[in-house]
């Protein structure tokens, strides 16, 4: 029985080593999935994956996109990225309605091999001046020729029809769909999924640096490397919507700590907030002339709360945020992609607006209410008497105790007896009973 027990063990540990062994064998290709715009953040998920595939040996690298576009700067790294890359690099325009969007469409060609799902697009690659203004005709024409030159270097062993198509996208902003990219040879596949692009990825050759290479996709294992969570915060922070959102609330939180002195939440909200919006400010295309009109906008939120125009200020500041928000990130030049929401200006910039006429309606409140603290309080109140009151006594108001005396008009008061406040000397108060 004891023989048994080990001759079953020992089939046990084989199994599991010819498993383990079967497995090592089987190409293994890694799927990443970068949607979003083309900026540092994207890069750096890219060149982690191309890290893991190189370490891994991986047989491919299937890299889902789905772009808008983005920096033509970051786009140029990815770009010497995948040809540096030792392991094939396969660009998946996916899924379905996706785009391969201005620079999305040069990654796209950059690819050892390149798809696209049906229903996708891809094109609209002309450069747009990142300072926001109107490119010149001469520096236009550099721009242009020197996209083209890259676009050609990258798809000349395609043909001259997807030359053509490059250039015309550069050229003439020309966005085609997946059937018309593959007619001209843009592309090498059309796929519903990863799943049937590894399929026909086997026996593919594509070149390499050091030469062709067959690709095995024969029983392929795939392992997903998924966007970090720094990565994914990053990338949202450069998100136009989000980083004026930042923006608006950090101001707000720093106003209010320094109005408010002594409390830290708000003062600390503020700054992370703001830091946070810089970061996203300084990768976005944004006309810097545009924080003047905020930095208005909340002066003058600020003094209408001292100052007796009961509003007409903050509708001067709604006024100038709404102004200052859409000059900072929607300036004449900037990318659609980079475009905050106008109605979402509009809302914040309300919103902030009612904000400071609620604050503006307790300042006069608190200016017209009646003293609350001090010897001017006193008046009016209501306590008991302690002992009996005449010339001297002494009467409890709330959780105070007091010296009193009696006033001329007054009954006399004993101890017990319910008195009200008709004048204050000093320290003393002056009672009647009540």
């Amino acid at each position: 029985m004891k023989q048994i027990r080990v001759f079953l063990l020992v089939l046990t540990v084989l199994a599991f080593f010819s498993v383990v062994h079967a497995q090592s064998n089987e190409p293994l290709a890694i799927i990443m999935t970068a949607d979003g715009t083309i900026m540092p953040p994207m890069l750096e998920y890219f060149k982690r994956g191309i890290r893991s595939a190189e370490q891994l040996n991986a047989e491919v690298l299937v890299i889902q996109l789905n772009t808008p576009g983005g920096s033509v700067s970051v786009m140029s790294e990815m770009i010497g990225a995948i040809g540096n890359s030792k392991v094939p690099v396969v660009i998946y325009v996916s899924p379905k309605d996706a785009q391969a969007a201005s620079a999305g469409a040069l990654i796209t060609m950059a690819g050892h091999a390149s798809a696209m799902s049906p229903r996708t697009v891809i094109g609209a690659a002309s450069p747009i001046d990142s300072s926001g203004a109107d490119i010149e005709s001469t520096l236009e024409k550099k721009i242009k020729e020197d996209l083209k030159a890259k676009a050609r270097t990258l798809v000349e062993r395609r043909g001259p029809d997807a030359i053509q198509l490059a250039e015309a996208m550069i050229d003439d902003a020309k966005a085609v769909t997946a059937t018309e990219a593959l007619e001209a040879k843009l592309i090498d596949f059309i796929s519903d999924d990863t799943e049937d692009l590894l399929q026909s990825l086997n026996g593919f050759t594509v070149q390499m640096d050091n030469g062709e290479r067959t690709l095995n996709t024969t029983d392929v294992r795939t392992q997903d490397l998924n966007i970090s969570f720094i990565e994914q915060l990053l990338l949202m922070l450069t998100d136009p919507n989000i980083a004026f959102l930042l923006l608006a609330i950090g101001v707000q939180g720093v106003l209010i700590e320094i109005s408010s002195p002594g409390g830290w939440f708000a003062g600390f909200i503020g700054a992370t907030c703001l830091t946070l919006a810089v970061y996203g400010m300084g990768v976005l295309t944004v006309n810097w002339f545009g924080g003047i009109f905020l930095i208005i906008a909340f002066v003058l939120f600020i003094l209408d709360i001292k100052a007796p125009t009961h509003g007409a200020l903050t509708t001067a500041g709604v006024a100038s945020f709404i102004v200052g928000a859409l000059v900072l990130f929607n300036s004449p030049g900037t990318p659609q992609f980079q475009q905050v929401s106008v109605p979402l200006v509009i809302a914040m910039g309300v919103f902030l607006g009612l904000l400071f006429f609620g604050i503006l309606l307790l300042a006069l409140r608190v200016q017209h209410s009646p003293v609350q603290t001090g010897v001017e309080s006193m008046h009016g109140k209501t306590g008991t008497a302690r002992t009996s009151v005449g010339e001297a006594g002494q009467v409890q108001l709330g959780s105070e105790l007091w010296s009193a005396e009696k006033s001329a008009e007054s009954e006399p008061i004993s101890k017990g007896d319910s008195v009200e406040v008709v004048e204050v000397r000093g320290l003393r108060l002056i009672v009647k009973k009540k």
